[in-house]
């Protein structure tokens, strides 16, 4: 019976790999040919592709949704597992049945919303080629519904009939518990605040449960038992989140990363850069650092950047004996020195909803990023001054250059994405499959190396990461929706306005503030709350538009990276397959030196204002 059971279980999990995994593989594929045909009509041609954006954001949501699916069947959704790894054998298996029923009963509080928002959208249909819009809202139902028997199925695998009878006994008790104690909660007003969004997703974080998972189960249980407000609208949030076409760069860029290795551009890359400064202690993460300032605000995304960078470097330096938690931090932390580098949609949002121009945000943008990036590698110097170097021979003149001549068709690739983006060839999301298309032809015709066998591994790989990514930032849209309708947004301007010290008091304040807000808002949504509220306060007490604007987007990328809050940090573990855990410790040497530079940034004004 025994046998049986784990057979049908395991067809069923294989059942549940092909239903996911093909179509997701077949979505990659068809959202690069899709954006690169418009790119190709609209700028060979002069024929643009009216549906052609539209098509892609039907298609988008559909792969985020179903990369979620194949990343929780995987066990790659982002956790911090740091305090389970140190229970007892016996302790951790109930704390990881509990992690688990957290999933379950995420996923069954999303149903119902799911299938409301499905219906409502269903009779709306898209402007150019008039699909209903319930065909790509779907997506959400039916992933949720791919995720139920993953979920039960990891937990009949990892648990006894016991365990699992007694857990589920007394997860019902809490939850009745806490609906029954609902008029409780209606009473206690912004209190809720600290139950729901501290409390328990901080208790989450640390039982393991995935980082999107927390997120989307508090936002639901806060707004179930505190308000009247219908849970469809978490549906809709995550939607919005999931669904911005300027994110479907991530899984192209993913994409893009994992064909620079296999097409042999990275190993010339790099070969290149060891050849320059591989004789240097701790050469290849000074590489790292300038290449994240040399990338960034390509994609507007944070995630992208990573993920263009990271395989093209990670290889080797993992090969010369730099350990993984190290790496992690080192991405995480330039990923948030790099926040203020134009061209940046977050500058470019401060822009529209403050008024502040634009091209002095641009202009502004570039000293801050750099004192991040000497303080990057203050850090770096201090971790690598011993690294023992006497195995590593500096290459001469000639081995120099011959690596510049293999190299040169990889390192135009940067200045070829910048360039198409810059002469308005393609846009921000656009870019990457002109990379894309890049690589494959040089990798065929310059370095003769594309391994067509690991295509489909490739685009699989690029689902998991990228849903694993898009998952968190939908919750993440949807708690921020929750928090700025409770007045707290409101309620923090008027604190923050009644701040004694002056600018420098407003300043200190709005550092610690946007820290905060930075770890659990993405950077365009918290923009989009608090600019318009606190940049007039700004001005009233004399400081600049652009300089706070450089310290605020310093200081939302520092919390954004900042564990255990921070999305971008789990998004630097899941591009560098690393388990959270495994970085958290190295992390905060480097934020530590961002703070610094931050303080830096805010104290003195001409770094941002100087060449205005």
């Amino acid at each position: 019976m025994s046998s049986t059971a784990s057979r049908a279980r395991r067809g069923l999990d294989r059942g549940i790999g092909w239903a996911s995994e093909v179509p997701a593989a077949i979505l990659v594929t068809l959202e690069i040919g899709v954006l690169l045909a418009g790119v190709i009509s609209r700028y060979v041609f002069n024929a643009p592709l009216t549906w052609s954006d539209e098509l892609a954001s039907i298609l988008f949501l559909w792969l985020a949704m179903l990369g979620a699916v194949i990343a929780l069947r995987r066990g790659e959704h982002m956790r911090l597992s740091t305090l389970v790894n140190r229970l007892a054998p016996p302790r951790r298996g109930w704390v990881e049945l509990a992690a688990r029923l957290v999933v379950i009963a995420f996923v069954l509080q999303l149903l119902w919303p799911a299938y409301e928002h499905f219906e409502m959208q269903w009779d709306i249909r898209t402007p150019a080629l008039e699909i209903r819009d319930g065909l790509r809202v779907g997506a959400i139902l039916v992933v949720a519904l791919l995720m139920l028997p993953i979920a039960a199925l990891q937990i009949a695998r990892h648990s006894s009939g016991r365990q699992i009878a007694i857990g589920v006994a007394l997860f019902a008790a809490v939850s009745a518990a806490a609906w029954f104690a609902r008029p409780m909660f209606m009473h206690l007003g912004n209190a809720n605040l600290l139950i729901f969004f501290v409390g328990a997703v901080a208790l989450c974080v640390a039982a393991g449960v995935p980082i999107a998972f927390a997120f989307g189960l508090s936002t639901l249980s806060y707004l179930a038992l505190t308000t009247s407000t219908p849970l469809t609208i978490v549906v809709s949030r995550m939607d919005e989140g999931m669904s911005s076409l300027v994110l479907l760069s991530v899984p192209l860029f993913v994409f893009l990363g994992l064909l620079i290795e296999m097409t042999g551009v990275a190993k010339a890359m790099v070969d290149f850069l060891a050849s320059l400064l591989g004789h240097v202690r701790g050469g290849l993460a000074y590489v790292l650092i300038g290449a994240m300032y040399l990338v960034s605000g390509i994609s507007g995304s944070k995630a992208a950047d990573m993920a263009a960078v990271a395989p093209a470097l990670f290889p080797e330096m993992k090969r010369r004996g730099a350990q993984n938690g190290r790496l992690i931090a080192l991405l995480s932390s330039s990923g948030a020195m790099s926040e203020t580098i134009p061209p940046s949609l977050v500058l470019i949002t401060i822009g529209s909803v403050t008024g502040v121009s634009i091209a002095a945000l641009f202009t502004g943008g570039l000293l801050p990023a750099l004192v991040g990036a000497l303080a990057l590698c203050v850090v770096v110097w201090f971790h690598n001054r011993h690294e023992d170097l006497s195995g590593v021979v500096r290459a001469d003149r000639k081995t120099i250059l011959k690596t510049f001549v293999v190299a040169l068709p990889a390192l135009a690739l940067p200045f070829v994405i910048r360039t198409v983006v810059v002469e308005g060839v393609a846009t921000a999301t656009e870019v990457s499959t002109v990379g894309i298309a890049y690589t494959v032809l040089v990798g065929l015709f310059v370095y003769r190396r594309f391994d067509w066998q690991r295509l489909y591994p490739m685009l699989i790989e690029t689902a998991s990461l990228s849903g694993a990514i898009l998952f968190i930032i939908g919750c993440a849209t949807a708690m921020a929706w929750a928090l700025t309708q409770s007045g707290f947004s409101r309620d923090l301007a008027a604190f923050m306005q009644g701040v004694p010290g002056g600018a420098a008091g407003f300043m200190a304040i709005s550092v610690v503030a946007f820290v905060i807000l930075g770890s659990v808002l993405e950077g365009i949504p918290a923009i989009v709350l608090f600019g318009p509220l606190l940049f007039p306060i700004a001005r009233a007490v004399g400081i600049h538009e652009v300089h706070y604007a450089m310290v605020v987007i310093f200081a939302m990328g520092l919390g954004l990276f900042a564990p255990p809050f921070g999305v971008g940090f789990y998004a630097a573990c899941a591009i560098g397959r690393v388990d959270p855990d495994r970085a958290v410790a190295h992390v905060w040497p480097y934020l530590g030196a961002l703070f610094v530079a931050l303080i830096v940034i805010a104290a003195w004004p001409w770094l941002s204002i100087g060449f205005l």
